[in-house]
């Protein structure tokens, strides 16, 4: 079975192709949400576009190339909402970076959670599933680099590890929020889950015994 060319043929440089782009990359995420997959031909595509089918194989080899730059495009607009957050936890305490970090990744899956799921859901038939995720290299980087600022009063002995372990578990809550637990991104449910990601995070940073006292990583028990 031949594979789908997945790569635009060509790259809009122009103000008008780029919005020909732009129409067909737009008509492309309405249909997948409205209709799915199997209806987002390429002449509907087109039409919905108001672009002649000519104009869209000049620019996609098929609906699978755009299919994946719908995918592309909802996770730049992840990760912009998620790394200008991220700017600002540098001089933040724990649970409040914590809440900071998971109300950014919830955030940035409640601007089109339709699209998410549809995109999660059936991208992988096109062959490529192309990220979703709230954490790209940079967003990764700026974690862990809050992290090694804040080493001596954590109790984790391996930053790496912990971003890992953290950058996880916030994937996972709000991925698993918009696939199956939608009612959750609701504004009163968002911002519990917000509140309780980060409760589990913290606790996991930097726990605190009986006491109230925080146990650092020389006094805590074996």
């Amino acid at each position: 079975m031949r594979r789908a060319a997945l790569q635009p043929r060509k790259i809009a440089t122009q103000r008008r192709s780029r919005a020909t782009v732009d129409a067909l990359v737009e008509a492309t995420a309405r249909i997948l949400v409205r209709e799915g997959f199997d209806k987002a031909s390429t002449n509907r595509i087109a039409e919905v576009a108001g672009v002649g089918i000519g104009s869209l194989y000049q620019y996609f080899p098929g609906k699978e190339a755009l299919v994946v730059a719908v995918a592309e495009r909802h996770q730049r607009e992840i990760m912009q909402q998620v790394q200008a957050r991220l700017a600002g936890i540098l001089d933040q305490p724990v649970h409040v970076a914590m809440r900071t970090i998971v109300a950014a990744a919830i955030d940035a899956h409640r601007v089109d959670p339709a699209l998410h799921r549809v995109l999660a859901e059936q991208i992988p038939r096109v062959g490529k599933l192309a990220g979703l995720a709230t954490f790209d290299r940079g967003n990764y980087a700026a974690f862990r680099a809050w992290l090694e600022a804040r080493r001596r009063e954590l109790r984790v002995a391996d930053p790496e590890l912990a971003a890992f372990v953290c950058v996880n578990a916030i994937e996972a809550l709000a991925h698993n929020a918009v696939l199956h637990a939608p009612k959750m991104l609701s504004d009163e449910r968002a911002a519990a889950l917000v509140e309780e990601g980060a409760r589990m995070l913290a606790g996991y940073l930097a726990p605190r015994h009986a006491g109230g006292r925080r146990v650092s990583r020389r006094t805590r028990p074996a």
